[in-house]
C-alpha cells in the first residue's frame, strides 16, 4: 500500500511519490523512530508546510501515511480487548515546533495507542528533538492524569528507548486491573452525567440517577453535574466533554457512562463511538431496576412489554443501504436499481418478531386485567372500604402497609427494602380501623417524575386500579431535601390518570430522619400527618385521621344515597298522579 492519506491537495506528483515511499521503511520492532527516517520525515515536511503523521505497527511496519495531524490521521480499524492496547505508535512532525499539543495527547488516549511522538522540524528541515508519550496503567497517580511524558531526545537517542518493553509492562498493568474487575462481576463500575439546563432541582436528580445506579447493581465511581443551556446534537454535552469523561471512566476503570436524560439512538451510538464506553440513559436504568424486580406473572409481562416498546425503535440494522434490499417483495427481477435482494431483512425480522411478542403480551395482559377486574367487583360486594397506600417510590409504603396489617411474618409480609422500585406487584392485605371498621389496604407501584412512557402504558391497567379506591393515603418522605418536589411529581401522574380529585390523606413519613424546621414546613405545606413506619411513631394518630376520613366518606355517600332514594320516589309519585288533574292549555294538542 503506498496511498497518501490525509490533505493532499496542492502537492506535486512527485512530493506524493515521496511520501508514498514512507511505506518501504521499516524499523527494529518496538522502535518509535531512526534518525535516517526523522530526517526524511522532517525534509518532507519542511518543504509541504505540513504536518505528516506515520503509523507503525510493533513490527516495525509503516501502516500508514497521512498529511494531517495526529488527531486527524487516518487509522486503521482494529478489534482490541480491554487488556491491549491497539498495537502500533504514531509518529508525526511539527512544522511549527513545539512538544506534544493536547491534540496529540487525545489521539493517543482516545485510540489507545502504543505510544505517540512528535518531531520538532527545524530551520532548512533538520529534524530537531523528538518528544514521546504513552499512557499510563489505570488507577496512576502522578503528574500526568492519561499520559507519561519523556524528556525531548534526539533521533538517536529515540531510537535507543525500548517501546516494546514500556507497552508490556502497561498492558500487564491493565490485565492486572482487568482481573480484578472480573472478580467483582456484580458491581458494574459506572460514571453519571446529569445534564443541568437550569432546573431548580438538577442536583436532587442527579443523587436521584445515583441511587437508581445503585438499585441496579452498579457502583457509582463518579458523578458530575453538565450546565448545558444547549445540548449538542449529536453528543449532548460535546467533544470535549466525553475526552475527558472517557479520562476519568480510564482511571476508575470504570466501563458504563450512564446519562440522566433519556437518549435517542444515534445519539447512544455517538457517544459509545466517542467514549469505547457501555452508554445507558435513564429510562433504560429504570427498566432494568423494574425487571431486577418483577416477581409476580403481571408484573414479568408488563416490564416486558416496557422494554420491547423502548427496544423497538432502537433495532440496529447495517445502515440504510440493507434497509431498502427486499423492496421487489424478494424477487431478484423486479424493483428499482439499488433494491433488489432476498426479501426481509435481519432488521425487518426482528422488528415483526417484536411485534408478533407485543401483540402476545397486551393479549395476556387483558386476561389479567379481567381477573383483576373481577376481584375488584368481589371486594365491592363485600362492601368493605379500600385505601391504596401511593407515593414516590423508596418513600416506605410497604413497610407502612406491613405496620398496618401487623404483617411482620411471612406470608403476609410485604417486601420492603432501602431500594427504588423494591416492589412492583400491587399488593393487597385486610387491616382494622377503629371507627371504620375492616379495611383493604393497597400496596401500588412506586412513582417517579417523569415516568418513562413506556412503562406508564405497560402499567396503566395497575395503576388505574387505584380509581378503585374509596381513598388515597399518599406517603411522603419527610426526610428528602425535595419532599414538595416529589409530592408535585405524584400527584402529576395522578391527574394524568384522571384520579387528581380523589379524596386523599398525607403521610410524612421518615419524620424521624427529617430535620424539624423542614418537616415542619412540610406539614403546612401539605397538612400531612409526621409518622415514622420503621419506627411505629405517629402511626395511632394516623389510624384516626384515615378512620375519620373513611366516616365522613360514608356519611356523605349515605347522605346522597338518602338524596337519590327521594328524588326517585318524588319521580315516582309525579308519575302516578292521575291525568284528570292534570290542566291542558288550549291548542296543547294537534288539530285533526
Amino acid at each position: 500500500m503506498d496511498k497518501v492519506l490525509g490533505n493532499i491537495s496542492g502537492l506535486r506528483s512527485a512530493q506524493l511519490k515521496s511520501l508514498g515511499n514512507l511505506y518501504r521503511r521499516r524499523l527494529a520492532p518496538g522502535t518509535v523512530t531512526t534518525p535516517e527516517l526523522a530526517r526524511n520525515l522532517s525534509e518532507l515536511s519542511f518543504e509541504i508546510r505540513r504536518e505528516i503523521s506515520v503509523l507503525i505497527d510493533r513490527r516495525g511496519r509503516v501502516l500508514s501515511v497521512s498529511v494531517a495531524d495526529a488527531k486527524a490521521a487516518e487509522l486503521p480499524s482494529v478489534r482490541r480487548g480491554d487488556e491491549r492496547l491497539s498495537g502500533f505508535h504514531l509518529l508525526h512532525t511539527h512544522p511549527k515546533g513545539g512538544g506534544l499539543s493536547k491534540n496529540d495527547l487525545s489521539a493517543l488516549f482516545l485510540n489507545r495507542l502504543d505510544a505517540v511522538a512528535a518531531i520538532e522540524v527545524r530551520e532548512g528541515g533538520l529534524p530537531g528533538n523528538v518528544q514521546l508519550a504513552h499512557l499510563t496503567p489505570p488507577g496512576t497517580v502522578g503528574e500526568e492524569e492519561d499520559w507519561r511524558l519523556y524528556p525531548p531526545k534526539s533521533p538517536a537517542e529515540m531510537e535507543d528507548f525500548d517501546l516494546a518493553g514500556q507497552v508490556r509492562a502497561l498492558e500487564e498493568e491493565i490485565a492486572r486491573a482487568s482481573r480484578v474487575r472480573e472478580a467483582a462481576p456484580d458491581r458494574e463500575r459506572a460514571l453519571l452525567v446529569q445534564i443541568d439546563q437550569g432546573e431548580v432541582d438538577a442536583e436532587e436528580r442527579l443523587a436521584e440517577l445515583s441511587e437508581l445506579a445503585r438499585t441496579a447493581g452498579a457502583e457509582v465511581v463518579y458523578k458530575e453535574l453538565v450546565a448545558r443551556k444547549h445540548l449538542k446534537a449529536g453528543t449532548l454535552v460535546g467533544a470535549g466533554k466525553l475526552e475527558e469523561l472517557t479520562s476519568r471512566a480510564y482511571h476508575l476503570d470504570a466501563r458504563t457512562l450512564v446519562f440522566g436524560q433519556e437518549l435517542g439512538a444515534a445519539q447512544a451510538r455517538d457517544i459509545e463511538a466517542a467514549t469505547g464506553l457501555k452508554v445507558i440513559d435513564r429510562t433504560q436504568l429504570i427498566l432494568d431496576i423494574f425487571a431486577l424486580h418483577a416477581q409476580g406473572v403481571e408484573s414479568r409481562l408488563q416490564v416486558e412489554l416496557a422494554q420491547l416498546r423502548y427496544m423497538k425503535p432502537r433495532l440496529l440494522g447495517a445502515g440504510a443501504r440493507l434497509s431498502r434490499i427486499g423492496a421487489s417483495g424478494g424477487s431478484a427481477a423486479g424493483g428499482a436499481i439499488g433494491t433488489r435482494g432476498p426479501g426481509e431483512t435481519k432488521l425487518e425480522l426482528d422488528r415483526r418478531r417484536i411485534n408478533d411478542r407485543l401483540a402476545f403480551l397486551e393479549a395476556q395482559l387483558g386476561e389479567v386485567s379481567v381477573r383483576r377486574e373481577e376481584r375488584r367487583k368481589n371486594r365491592s360486594r363485600n362492601d368493605v372500604p379500600v385505601v391504596s397506600i401511593v407515593g414516590y417510590t423508596n418513600a416506605g409504603k410497604s413497610t407502612l402497609l406491613n405496620a398496618f396489617t401487623h404483617a411482620s411474618d411471612e406470608p403476609r409480609k410485604v417486601l420492603a427494602e432501602n431500594k427504588l422500585f423494591a416492589t412492583l406487584r400491587p399488593t393487597s392485605r385486610q387491616g382494622y380501623l377503629e371507627g371504620a371498621g375492616p379495611v383493604v389496604f393497597t400496596d401500588t407501584v412506586g412513582f417517579i417524575r417523569d415516568l418513562p412512557a413506556d412503562l406508564t402504558r405497560a402499567f396503566r391497567a395497575t395503576l388505574e386500579e387505584i380509581g378503585d379506591a374509596d381513598l388515597l393515603l399518599h406517603v411522603v418522605d419527610a426526610s428528602a431535601p425535595d419532599a414538595d418536589a416529589r409530592y408535585a411529581a405524584v400527584r402529576r401522574i395522578l391527574d394524568d390518570l384522571g384520579l387528581g380529585e380523589m379524596p386523599e390523606v398525607v403521610a410524612l413519613n421518615k419524620a424521624d430522619m427529617a430535620e424539624k424546621d423542614h418537616l415542619e414546613r412540610e406539614q403546612l405545606r401539605m397538612g400531612g400527618v409526621a409518622i415514622s413506619a420503621a419506627q411505629g411513631q405517629g402511626l395511632p394518630w394516623l389510624r384516626s385521621v384515615l378512620a375519620d376520613t373513611l366516616q365522613r366518606q360514608a356519611l356523605a355517600g349515605a347522605e346522597a344515597a338518602e338524596q337519590a332514594r327521594q328524588e326517585r320516589a318524588r319521580m315516582k309519585a309525579e308519575l302516578e298522579r292521575p291525568t284528570s288533574n292534570l290542566r291542558l292549555s288550549a291548542g296543547q294538542y294537534p288539530h285533526d
